[in-house]
């Protein structure tokens, strides 16, 4: 097992999840020196990668499960973590000095990070890029039978490959949270202590397109899973 923590992130294709910034920011309880953060960062990457592998390669649905994590040390990047693939299609796991610093404890930490390899695991990306072209299609097509000029046709693709991506937006990010639950489990830390992340994030509710579902779902959804873990 190889486990290579980054300084700077690589060039990334396909950018995936974003967290929404913590509410309040700072620093957390857990973290007090950098020294620190980037200690207790390794020893987390150490335990839940190859967890996040053994589970990427039990599911099969992704041919590379060699995941790759990144920090990205600029200090005026927003608390932040994304799953997204480099020009060779490996997984990479992305994530600001910031919320590394804004993390309460090792269990929230590993649970962002869980999150983040399942979305690569469910192939999300893909089939995010999947449901973006078909809702452009159709989209242009309704404006073409309408009569839209080029410029119409054009403008309805754009709209529909946005409405496409984010129409399974919240489903993605319960897939995550559910098998992101798993792997946090399975590597040794605490889902429910984890998802406590969730408490200080900015909750979308039920707003129409929100990219991320109700912050009550998320931990409900949490809670069930670490249940039927025997927790």
């Amino acid at each position: 097992m190889r486990i290579t923590v980054l300084l700077l992130a690589p060039a990334l294709l396909l950018a995936g999840c974003d967290l929404p910034s913590p509410v309040g920011g700072g620093a957390g309880e857990w973290v007090l020196t950098p020294e620190e953060a980037a200690q207790g960062f390794t020893e987390v990457v150490r335990a839940v990668e190859p967890v996040a592998e053994r589970e990427c390669r039990r599911y099969g649905t992704v041919r590379n499960c060699d995941f790759l994590i990144a920090v990205d040390p600029n200090p005026r990047a927003q608390p932040n973590a994304f799953q997204s693939v480099d020009e060779q299609g490996r997984p990479v796991l992305t994530f600001t000095a910031s919320l590394i610093g804004s993390v309460h404890n090792a269990d929230e930490l590993a649970f962002v990070m869980g999150h983040e390899a399942a979305h690569h695991i469910a192939n999300h990306l893909e089939r995010q890029r999947r449901n973006s072209a078909d809702a452009a299609e159709i989209f242009g097509g309704l404006a073409t039978l309408t009569g839209g000029g080029s410029g119409d046709v054009e403008r309805a693709r754009e709209i529909g490959a946005v409405v496409g991506a984010r129409s399974y937006a919240k489903e993605f990010e319960l897939e995550a949270d559910k098998l992101g639950t798993v792997i946090t489990w399975r590597a040794g830390y605490d889902p429910l202590v984890g998802a406590q992340f969730f408490t200080r994030l900015p909750d979308p509710g039920d707003k129409f397109l929100a990219s991320h579902p109700p912050n009550k779902a998320r931990m409900d959804l949490v809670a069930s899973t670490v249940r039927s873990l025997g927790g």
